[in-house]
């Protein structure tokens, strides 16, 4: 229940799904009920799909390049940090996607993988994440749990994003301001553990 707890508790700030929807009004405005849903949901599995991938995966892609699983933590801890400052500065909570794209997506006909799945939903952070949580000592049912935190964190996903008209108008421009600020606390706190944790793995002499 722990390994549980922490990869719900740690993606869900990371993804945040608050963030993705504007976007996702946005993109599908046009669209019936039954169509909106729809795309929610196929963006919440492929995801899924994305994070179970770097989970698993990643690693070999770090070895493949002689890249050591702390240097990956202490750039997924910047990359982090750089995510919240953006969610905490005021004014400064820019959209994951361009302006470019999102005008181009407007005129695709599935927007599920791109841009909700990539990069609003399963970006680079949350990539990131995922692959540091493998390690050689999870056993069978660990990596279990940890999937099914994905899981967790994307069934939380679909069901703000199938929530997202009223959510937007119960909270308001104000309330959705505060929200984006308390995910951006949260994720720069993932941010400095991540660095920090790093650190004292390749630096041991400074924990003494």
């Amino acid at each position: 229940m722990e390994i549980l707890l922490a990869t719900f508790t740690t993606l869900f700030s990371v993804v945040n799904p608050f963030g993705a929807m504007p976007v996702f009004l946005t993109l599908t405005e046009d669209d019936t009920p039954a169509a909106r849903a729809n795309t929610g949901l196929r963006a919440c599995l492929y995801m899924i799909g994305v994070l179970t991938v770097s989970f698993f995966a990643g690693q070999y892609v770090l070895n493949f390049f002689g890249i050591n699983i702390h240097h990956l933590r202490i750039a997924g801890g910047i990359l982090l940090m750089r995510s919240a400052f953006d969610l905490l500065t005021p004014g400064g909570n820019r959209s994951k996607v361009s302006e470019a794209t999102l005008e181009e997506s407007m005129h695709k006909d599935d927007i599920s993988f791109t841009p909700l799945a990539m990069p609003m939903l399963s970006g680079p952070g949350s990539m990131a994440v995922c692959i540091g949580l493998f390690t050689g000592k999870l056993s069978v049912l660990d990596m279990g749990l940890i999937v099914l935190g994905f899981v967790l964190v994307a069934l939380a996903a679909y069901i703000i994003l199938m929530s997202s008209l009223r959510l937007t108008r119960f909270l308001g421009r104000p309330g959705m301001a505060a929200l984006a600020r308390i995910m951006g606390f949260l994720t720069l706190a993932i941010g400095v553990n991540f660095l920090a944790t790093a650190i004292v793995a390749l630096f041991p002499g400074l924990s003494r």
